[in-house]
């Protein structure tokens, strides 16, 4: 009788820490989405380099919540369906925001409707992407994601804040910025993902070298730095998505090629 106490008390242990589980990977994700809000409260203040960092920070979390999910084994429908809501806020509505109050308002209704169109494109991506997760693989995204362009606007407006800038730079170049993400945002352009990168794997030595020198660029100017990367990501990545896909086809081929070879007969 004892035994059997002790063996439902650990099973409802168990149901309650499974139930537990479920909350941490989704308290990432309020913690992005909060984030989001403050940046948005903080633009709306004026308080731009507050809010450009405010959303950088939900960048980190959003980056955490699926990382937890998947380490803890908590990947859920519910999970996924709210990170989408919370991208959309933090990463759509809060970016959005930012760009209007610090440098669109001068054109007026122009402005206005660049930072609408810049939300709805970042639904529009997000959208697409919950409907293609499983027909595209990991390789690469197809349009570029929404939390590479919320990051563009912010590193943009935090190294122009470091070079002292008072006032934002012309309007006009601002929102053909804002529309050019917009665009790439529901765009067919393949995008690198970082995914099958394989980090976590055994690398060779200069992989180590080449993340420290890099780091070592980040720490010396993280506003210059972080908008050059971006740029970078955003010019570069569909050049090196497709290098990538090449590589991966020729490693598919070569298996096929050597097996019918061996099928050659002999002369």
């Amino acid at each position: 009788m004892a035994r059997r106490n002790r063996n439902s008390r650990r099973r409802k242990s168990r149901e309650q820490w499974r139930r537990g589980i479920y909350v941490l990977p989704n308290l990432f994700t309020t913690a992005s989405l909060f984030a989001g809000f403050f940046a948005m409260v903080e633009a709306i203040q004026g308080n731009f380099m507050m809010a450009c960092l405010a959303i950088l920070a939900s960048l980190v979390f959003d980056g955490l919540d699926g990382k937890v999910a998947r380490a803890t084994k908590t990947v859920s429908r519910f999970g996924v369906e709210f990170d989408s809501l919370a991208d959309l806020v933090a990463f759509g509505v809060a970016p959005a925001i930012l760009v209007y109050m610090w440098g669109l308002q001068p054109l007026g209704r122009l402005g206005f409707l660049a930072a609408f169109l810049f939300v709805a494109c970042g639904a529009l991506r997000l959208a697409r992407f919950n409907v293609q997760v499983e027909e595209v693989g990991t390789s690469h995204f197809v349009g570029l994601p929404i939390p590479a362009a919320a990051s563009v606007i912010c590193t943009m407006i935090l190294m122009w804040l470091e070079l002292g800038g008072a006032t934002p730079f012309e309007p006009w170049v601002l929102v053909l910025i804002v529309f050019l993400l917009s665009f790439l945002m529901v765009s067919n352009i393949h995008y690198l993902s970082f995914k099958e990168m394989g980090l976590g794997k055994l690398k060779s030595f200069n992989w180590l070298v080449a993340a420290l020198l890099l780091f070592v660029l980040i720490a010396i100017q993280p506003q210059f730095m972080g908008f050059i990367m971006l740029a970078s990501y955003v010019i570069g990545g569909p050049f090196a998505a497709r290098i990538m896909a090449k590589k991966k086809a020729a490693k598919a081929e070569a298996p096929l090629q050597a097996g019918e070879q061996d099928r050659l007969p002999l002369s």
